[in-house]
């Protein structure tokens, strides 16, 4: 028997964002692997090879790279009580399946949430984000980051990544790893040689522009999810208060370590309020996080 959806309120305007990206996703991939076919047409085997193997890895194993890239920790309850306690009563508030739960050793305060599905599903909070919140704000943290989980989002920004890592890898095999050896007494080879990095250029552009506005509307919709479950949108809007000005005092090297990883935390490593880079953050300002959290607060306080 299937399980019931959990108690996290369904988002209707982050479906309808996820459906739309992953057709244009998928179409903007139909059409780049068509591109490769045609102009290395004597190479199309080893094309859908690297295409389906890559596709293959980045679904099954992105996540744990990602958590392991993060240096995230399983732990049992015996070694973090305290962190294993809010979970346990953010999943029984949920309804869902306890994921694993791990510790990463870093004083960069934050969170993220991993899994293709509630069963795979990991969730991590560093030393530095259980050093300094309070129980309340750890709770709402990780309620946010098990909304990913639940809304399956974390699943879809995962495949969505895909087509740029595709773009990427292909742009470099045909460069150093002359796919076009075969037909180099082609005139059309040069050609080829000559479209695809800016071919694969511009696929990784369209795809990394779609995911981002899919992972900035998807962090304000864990945060909506989040504070609807708790009850508590002011324990939220506390935790992103502290994290948002901690990050302001802790080393940049350890910042920079921390960016690669910006659409899985919590609250990205940096922040700018230049308009280029909120058109390319991964994340809602924190202004407009804390203003729908208060105009959250204020629906639930009405009687």
């Amino acid at each position: 028997m299937a399980r019931p959806r959990s108690r996290y309120a369904p988002d209707h305007g982050l479906t309808t964002r996820m459906v739309t990206t992953m057709f244009l996703i998928g179409l903007l991939y139909v059409v780049f692997v068509g591109v490769l076919l045609a102009l290395l047409r004597g190479a199309w085997p080893l094309i859908l090879l690297i295409a389906g193997a890559l596709f293959i890895a980045q679904f099954w194993f992105s996540d744990r790279i990602a958590a392991h890239s993060m240096g995230a920790r399983v732990v049992t309850p015996e070694q973090a009580p305290e962190l294993h306690g809010a979970v346990d009563r953010i999943c029984a508030l949920a309804d869902m399946p306890k994921p694993r739960v791990a510790i990463a050793d870093s004083d960069v305060p934050n969170a993220f949430a991993t899994g293709r599905n509630q069963k795979s599903a990991l969730v991590c909070a560093t030393t530095g984000l259980l050093r300094r919140l309070e129980p309340e704000e750890l709770e709402g943290v990780l309620a946010h980051e098990l909304s990913h989980v639940a809304h399956r989002d974390v699943a879809v920004m995962t495949i969505a990544s895909f087509l740029g890592v595709l773009a990427g890898v292909i742009t470099r095999v045909s460069l150093y790893g002359g796919l076009g050896r075969a037909g180099r007494s082609n005139n059309n080879t040069a050609i080829a040689m000559i479209l695809i990095p800016l071919i694969s250029a511009a696929v990784y552009a369209v795809s990394f522009l779609l995911t981002r506005l899919l992972s900035r509307y998807r962090e304000l919709a864990a945060d909506r999810a989040a504070a609807l479950l708790t009850g508590r949108p002011s324990a939220l809007a506390s935790a992103l208060t502290k994290v948002t000005g901690e990050m302001a005092r802790i080393p940049t090297r350890d910042l920079r370590k921390a960016e690669p990883y910006n659409a899985f935390w919590f609250a990205p490593a940096f922040s700018s309020r230049e308009s280029l880079a909120r058109l390319l953050s991964s994340h809602p300002t924190l202004e407009q996080r804390l203003d729908q959290l208060g105009r959250i607060s204020a629906q639930l306080a009405r009687p």
